[in-house]
């Protein structure tokens, strides 16, 4: 009996499905051929997950116990028992199978820690050619699917080379069983491709020095000459088309935060926006009087245009006598994330944005907004679209100095994946370093790392691991001095 069954890793593998015999074609048959090319072989095998796991137990018992002698009896261990598991295979078209590999998370809690391991190939998968690879990558794409941040493989030492070629870097020597094997790890680029987003901004920006002295690269900007802090976001186009009401609420919610991050109590809020009619404009306001009453900021006045493509930013003003700056940290001081935990995915933008406030009563939002001015935190940054660990880069860019994120510590909610999590939009998250923990309301807050000589993130594990998240700087907008 055949163990597949269908699933996001039934990937076809050595061809793609499709295609049929030659010869006699009509005029309907040669245009089909224009279009999409000659008639392609089906698949040699396919990849996919699986729960029918005998066949690759005893795969398993064959390669590790009988040919490679790595075990005495029996190759299975305690994650075998672990309900979170996943086992992927490798079958051919009639269902002949064909190997198997097993991945699944290393804690007990699931931090994005993954490893990978009792590769096997049948020998008729073998003589198919490809399998252990295809395997191979298949593990590495569920493992970046479910949230994992590091992915970890011991192989032996003639396999390195294989897994090198996959991209796959060695670590170290260690032991399994009494037999040397090698530490793989597969860089998962993750953190560092939320963060890419921002790294234009030093060039585009050169010249212009926003924000003045000692807050250049803060997201608001202290008015000189008075009290007033400014700030101005610009919602993505696509989102204010497909989703007009959220994108009105955040036009807000992003503004209000970037006030909040340095110390500013917000006053008034100033809209530009723009559509193809009036519905389409009236939608977006809706979210934003909505976004406004909640937060009990007042709009002051703005801008409107029809008949155009979809448009919308936000400025929005406060007071503040002493701006807590973004670049104000210095390497030894603890980081902390303050962060509301509460709601969850907002429909439609599953991992990368989390709604908590839109939920919220004023004066809910009110005490999250009034955190950092209450505690006056040597450096504070709302956490933007770069993500949690990308903005930390930010800070620990403008304070001149690197970060280490301790990601066992981040205060995270159930309904999120480590990599969704440090990644995403989520709704507050305020990163402090030095001074006091913030008293935010309904958020919450933990020390999460600290802020180091050098440049870049690095993510620190539980058994004293540290694996790279981000490079270098951010943004290249350089020191705030």
């Amino acid at each position: 009996m055949s163990t597949r069954r269908s699933g996001p890793f039934a990937a076809p593998v050595g061809g793609t499905v499709g295609g049929g015999a030659g010869g006699g074609g009509t005029v309907g048959d040669a245009l089909g051929a224009v279009l999409t090319g000659p008639p392609r072989r089906p698949p040699r095998f396919t990849v996919e997950r699986t729960d029918a796991v005998l066949a690759y137990h005893d795969l398993r018992r064959e390669v590790f116990v009988g040919e490679q002698g790595v075990f005495a009896h029996d190759d299975r261990d305690d994650h075998d028992e672990d309900p979170r598991l996943v086992v992927l295979a490798a079958h051919a078209p009639d269902g002949r199978y064909l190997g198997g590999v097993r991945l699944g998370p290393v804690t007990g809690t699931d931090i994005g820690w993954w490893f990978g391991g009792r590769l096997a190939v049948t020998p008729e998968g073998r003589r198919v050619g490809g399998v252990g690879a295809a395997l191979v990558r298949a593990a590495v794409a569920h493992a970046e699917a479910a949230g994992a941040l590091r992915f970890d493989a011991t192989v032996l030492p003639a396999n390195e080379r294989f897994f090198a070629r996959l991209g796959w870097q060695r670590v170290r020597s260690v032991q399994v069983a009494g037999r040397r094997h090698v530490l793989m790890r597969r860089p998962m680029g993750r953190i560092a491709s939320a963060a890419a987003g921002k790294a234009p901004l030093g060039e585009l920006l050169a010249g212009l020095a926003p924000g003045g002295p000692g807050y250049v690269g803060d997201d608001g900007v202290p008015v000189p000459g008075s009290d007033v802090v400014a700030a101005c976001d610009a919602i993505v186009p696509s989102m204010v088309e497909r989703d007009p009401w959220w994108a009105g609420w955040c036009s807000v919610l992003v503004n209000v935060n970037d006030l909040a991050a340095m110390g500013a109590e917000p006053v008034g809020l100033l809209d530009a926006v723009a559509g193809r009619d009036v519905a389409a404009v009236r939608a977006v306001l809706a979210g934003l009087r909505a976004a406004a009453t909640a937060y009990a900021v007042p709009v002051l006045g703005g801008h409107t245009q029809l008949g155009v493509p979809a448009a919308l930013s936000v400025t929005a003003l406060g007071r503040a006598a002493a701006p807590v700056r973004g670049g104000g940290g210095r390497p030894g001081q603890a980081v902390r994330l303050t962060a509301d935990l509460g709601g969850g995915w907002r429909p439609g933008y599953t991992g990368r944005q989390w709604d908590s406030t839109s939920t919220r009563r004023t004066p809910e939002l009110r005490a999250m907004l009034g955190a950092v001015a209450a505690a006056r935190p040597a450096a504070a940054k709302d956490v933007s679209m770069a993500g949690i660990a990308g903005t930390l880069g930010m800070l620990a860019e403008a304070s001149g100095c690197g970060a280490v994120l301790d990601v066992a510590a981040v205060p995270r909610p159930d309904g999120a994946s480590a990599g969704d999590w440090l990644t995403c939009f989520p709704g507050f998250g305020m990163l402090t370093a030095g001074g006091p923990v913030l008293d935010a309301g309904p958020a919450t807050g933990g020390e999460c790392g600290e802020l180091v000589h050098g440049a870049g993130v690095a993510l620190r594990w539980p058994d004293g691991e540290l694996t790279e998240a981000v490079a270098g700087p951010v943004t290249g907008m350089g020191i705030a001095s």
